[in-house]
């Protein structure tokens, strides 16, 4: 019996279907369609991941959804259940000899499997098997088929009895080969509709049809007989036989199944990686802990143990260098953790005694004992997951350009095809119907066929997406799918994350105040006495220091205070001299702190800098001397491409999680205007779904695991290649040399493929309208309607060519 999924959550619950044997936007329709008509379900299918996001307002069994999507003519099983941990990714489990378990594997790609799928019902599917599947058949199809081509269009090479050797080739290409289209087809008609492969389908099994009845019944399997190519269909005769004879079409079925196998390996290989952000972001986290138990007399035991083994309340020790568990509470130790990959400001955090740390996060420096709060799906990276996840499932299907086309085009040529036979079977019958009369309507009714299968159009959108990779990978610009070029067109908001996109993500010294001294004194100072700490931002004065290139005096007696500062003592010319460096309040509780002092640091700090005051024995006290400002540098080209978006028609928005003061100083120096600063993960998406709500297309510019779901979210996302692996597998475009002028040039890139694109669909459509009435007529041969079809497909591939010199 089958519980409903209502008595095992409140209502409303959502969950995740992975869902198999989808190929194009009207087995997305369908499905959504047929889960749609069950009480209180809303579904949003994504095609690319092959998963349907499920939101139920009523009781509804898993099985009805599962009978729902089967209705439909596809199989699906849950990938997330209603209490089992919200989460669509669950840990891949292993068998006892320790291999992966396939569904597991599968579910963690976010791509369904089923028992009983063979991989060669669906050529769309993005999964690494049916890759391999296709593959397989592009190579065999293409080995038999040029040998038939070449047979079927030179008579010079026809030899006695070649007739039968391009039969023989030709069948395992428009029967194995083939295969998918022909079961994809059949899916579609038996649920009353029809797709790109229904033509494919038709047009491949009524040349082969026609060809094997004139072989073996027609008399076109006479030893001797050729076949030359005319515009005009013969009905009179047959080189030199003496006699009509029907034509053989294997070669125009067998170059049909090459090129569309061709378009349709080519764009697997850009979707087939669409899970791989859930996978990213499960690795980040820590493998294993160091589990800390304390008996009654106070004694601890360490002992190393899985991270997804802790329980809420367990003690783990992390030592400098580590990575946090799972999310839990400092109980002791003092140190800094560098939160950036959540939070994205790259000041590290410090932490003592009741502090909060998030699972995944760096221990920069001293050795902490944390106790866990949340664990497993519960923590902040958990959370990020399931963000992106959703965000993902949750993006409306892109229909592809032909697919569109196809929609109408398809039923329309099928209607075509059956009324040229219909007419011509008529008109000969109004005289009494002959063979030759028969055999001119079949002809011509496979000729409208044959020059509808839509091969330019299959081709259009993957050649045009190859070059203009291939061109955007030259500029370091990787552009993951078709869907991803109709986006570019009508972006009009960028939304650009500050740390490592606008700057470069690290601290670096940018200005000094000294008083009563030198800078460079300041500065020489400091760096020697911040050479002992571990901290990043005491590694940034240090560096700036050494830079400066004055020797560095010798430091004694150093002590560090973790998250405040540290003091030492300075040698220096037989001198010796006590020197704090640290918080501007630290420093001021134990030195006294000048005018000139604590107004610097006022104004430094109003910019968003972080300051490092430097004090110095004089006399019987401490005296602060200097500051030391430090921020995160701009990289030298944000200016430039903020101007450019702005040329482009796009709006820049500055979206961070660093402070206001810090985010208003950066955005004034490249440009730009609007500002949204101190959110985090789940604001980010917050505010990238307020602007679509708006009515604006956004993109989305960033590079963390922060910025991983407003990425997903965003309607374009571009992830900079120097970021984190999670935010460029989220991301549509990623810029591989973490340039953000490489944004601007991406989106030129992207906006003139999907010109070109446009143009190859024009053309393919343009040649099937003013051929198919040529066809109907009788007056096109349905081998030259092939090769015909065959130069069409040769327009788009050279239209494509010219997006090697792009933008």
């Amino acid at each position: 019996m089958t519980t409903p999924l209502q008595d095992q959550a409140p209502s409303p619950t959502e969950l995740d279907l992975a869902v198999d044997g989808m190929t194009c936007a009207s087995c997305v329709a369908r499905v959504e369609r047929k889960l749609g008509r069950l009480p209180g379900v809303t579904a949003e299918v994504n095609l690319a991941l092959e998963q349907a996001h499920v939101v139920l307002a009523e009781p509804t069994t898993e099985q009805d959804l599962l009978d729902a999507v089967a209705s439909a003519g596809y199989t699906a099983r849950v990938l997330a259940r209603p209490g089992g941990g919200a989460t669509a990714v669950p840990h891949a489990n292993h068998d006892p000899d320790g291999h992966p378990d396939v569904d597991a594997e599968h579910a963690l790609s976010g791509h369904g499997h089923h028992p009983g799928h063979t991989g060669d019902a669906d050529t769309s599917a993005p999964t690494a098997d049916r890759g391999a599947v296709l593959r397989r058949r592009l190579v065999v199809a293409s080995i038999l088929t040029v040998p038939v081509v070449v047979l079927s269009m030179i008579p010079a090479t026809q030899f006695p009895g070649w007739q039968w050797v391009v039969a023989a080739l030709a069948t395992p290409v428009v029967t194995w080969a083939s295969w998918p289209f022909h079961t994809a087809a059949f899916r579609a008609a038996r649920h009353g509709s029809s797709t790109m492969d229904t033509l494919v389908s038709l047009g491949v099994i009524a040349a082969s049809l026609w060809s094997l009845w004139a072989l073996l019944l027609g008399g076109a399997g006479e030893i001797g007989m050729r076949m030359q190519p005319t515009l005009i269909p013969r009905l009179g005769e047959d080189a030199g036989m003496g006699h009509s004879l029907p034509e053989l079409y294997f070669e125009v079925a067998a170059v049909v199944v090459t090129f569309l196998l061709a378009g349709r390996y080519a764009e697997h290989r850009a979707r087939r990686s669409s899970g791989d952000a859930l996978r990213s972001l499960l690795e980040l986290g820590a493998k294993e802990a160091a589990l800390v138990t304390i008996d009654d007399s106070g004694r601890r035991t360490e002992r190393r143990v899985p991270a997804a083994d802790l329980a809420v309340g367990d003690l783990f020790a992390v030592r400098p260098g580590e990575k946090v568990a799972t999310d839990g509470e400092v109980v002791e130790g003092v140190s800094a953790v560098d939160a950036s990959l959540l939070t994205g400001e790259p000041v590290p955090v410090d932490v003592a005694f009741g502090d909060a740390v998030s699972g995944a996060t760096i221990n920069t420096s001293g050795a902490l004992l944390v106790r866990a709060t949340r664990v497993g799906t519960d923590t902040a990276l958990a959370q990020i997951a399931r963000l992106v996840s959703r965000a993902q499932t949750g993006k409306a299907p892109v229909q592809r350009l032909a697919d569109r086309i196809s929609a109408v085009f398809v039923p329309i040529v099928m209607v075509i095809a059956v009324a040229t036979l219909g007419v011509w079977l008529a008109i000969g019958a109004s005289g009494g119907l002959t063979t030759g009369e028969v055999q001119a309507a079949f002809t011509a009714a496979v000729a409208v066929l044959i020059i509808a299968c839509p091969c330019a159009l299959g081709l259009a959108t993957p050649t045009a997406l190859l070059v203009g990779t291939g061109r955007g990978a030259r500029l370091g610009i990787l552009i993951k799918g078709p869907e991803v070029l109709e986006t570019t067109r009508r972006v009009d908001v960028a939304v650009l994350d500050k740390t490592g996109t606008i700057t470069a993500g690290r601290m670096s010294v940018t200005e000094v105040v000294a008083s009563g001294t030198s800078r460079e004194e300041v500065l020489t100072v400091a760096g020697a006495v911040e050479g002992l700490s571990e901290h990043p931002i005491a590694r940034a004065v240090t560096d700036a220091a050494a830079a400066a290139g004055r020797p560095l005096p010798v430091v004694t007696n150093f002590v560090s205070a973790a998250g405040f500062g540290v003091s030492a003592r300075v040698v220096r010319d037989g001198g010796a001299a006590r020197v704090v460096v640290g918080r501007p309040s630290w420093v001021g509780e134990q030195a006294s702190v000048p005018a000139e002092v604590a107004d610097a640091v006022a104004r430094l700090e109003a910019t968003g800098a972080t300051t490092v005051v430097l004090a110095v024995e004089r006399g019987s006290g401490l005296v602060a001397v200097g500051v030391v400002a430090l921020a995160d540098e701009l990289k030298p080209t944000s200016r430039d491409a903020v101007a450019q978006l702005r040329a482009l028609g796009i709006t820049p928005v500055l979206l961070t999680g660093d402070q206001e003061a810090t985010a208003r100083t950066v955005a004034a120096q490249v440009g730009i205007d609007r500002v949204i600063a101190g959110v985090l993960p789940e604001g980010k998406v917050a505010e990238v779904e307020r602007l679509q709500r708006e009515g604006h297309v956004v993109a989305m510019v960033g590079d963390g695991v922060n910025d991983a779901a407003a990425l997903a979210q965003a309607d374009l996302g571009l992830a900079m290649g120097t970021g984190t692996d999670v935010a460029i597998e989220a991301s549509d475009l990623t810029l591989v040399r973490g340039d953000l002028v490489s944004a601007p040039t991406a989106i030129a890139l992207s906006r003139r493929t999907l010109r070109v694109i446009k143009q190859n669909l024009f053309w393919a459509f343009a040649y099937n309208v003013a051929a198919i009435p040529l066809a109907a007529l009788g007056l096109l041969n349905p081998m030259i309607a092939g090769a015909a079809m065959a130069a069409s497909s040769v327009i788009v591939v050279t239209n494509s060519l010219r997006l090697r010199n792009a933008p």
